[in-house]
């Protein structure tokens, strides 16, 4: 579904947006996910609306087929957010050890004590940590947009999957310039 409408309290949520992963190969340049990224983060504080930068520093246990689940030993600055974002004293922080920015991280109570009845949802990588993110806020009553240029995954096939498939069911999306219209005619 695009995007229709945006509630009084929606706040955004900012996922993974760090010098390590920001690193990374990508499917879409990171340059644009940035630069939509911090449009949207600048909106979202210039009317006053909950931000929320998460970063990841860890893994879940369990075994995989894939890569092991700890991140390990990291470099330095490597789970730092990425200076774009210029992180604000209002913006409240999330550290996660799993693919989603809600479990075992208080998230959800912080959300309903701010009265947050809708988040928006962006950062990499779209098929991991923010659909994860997006799921979670979708499990616990959030009404979910999702900001498809703002978002960017290291495989543009489970991105696309991500968007077409998986997106329209959790919520609404739209576009960084969408969302910030929409923010700015709901806000005047």
């Amino acid at each position: 579904m695009t995007l229709t409408t945006l509630d009084p309290q929606t706040a955004l949520i900012v996922v993974d947006l760090q010098n390590g992963v920001a690193a990374l190969p990508a499917a879409h340049p990171m340059d644009t996910v940035v630069t939509n990224a911090v449009a949207l983060t600048d909106a979202f504080r210039s009317h006053h609306l909950p931000v929320v930068l998460v970063t990841v520093s860890g893994g879940a246990p369990g075994r995989t087929e894939q890569a092991p689940r700890s991140i390990g030993s990291l470099p330095p600055g490597w789970a730092d957010l990425i200076p774009q974002l210029k992180q604000k004293p209002g913006d409240h922080t999330v550290v996660k050890k799993t693919w989603g920015a809600f479990t075992n991280t208080g998230l959800a109570d912080h959300l309903a004590r701010l009265g947050v009845t809708q988040v928006l949802v962006l950062g990499v990588a779209t098929s991991v940590g923010v659909e994860s993110t997006a799921r979670q806020a979708h499990e616990h009553g959030f009404n979910v947009t999702l900001a498809v240029d703002a978002m960017t995954d290291m495989n543009a096939d489970a991105h696309d999957n991500s968007v077409a498939r998986i997106f329209p069911r959790l919520g609404e999306t739209g576009t960084a310039g969408d969302i910030i219209n929409l923010l700015a005619a709901t806000r005047a």
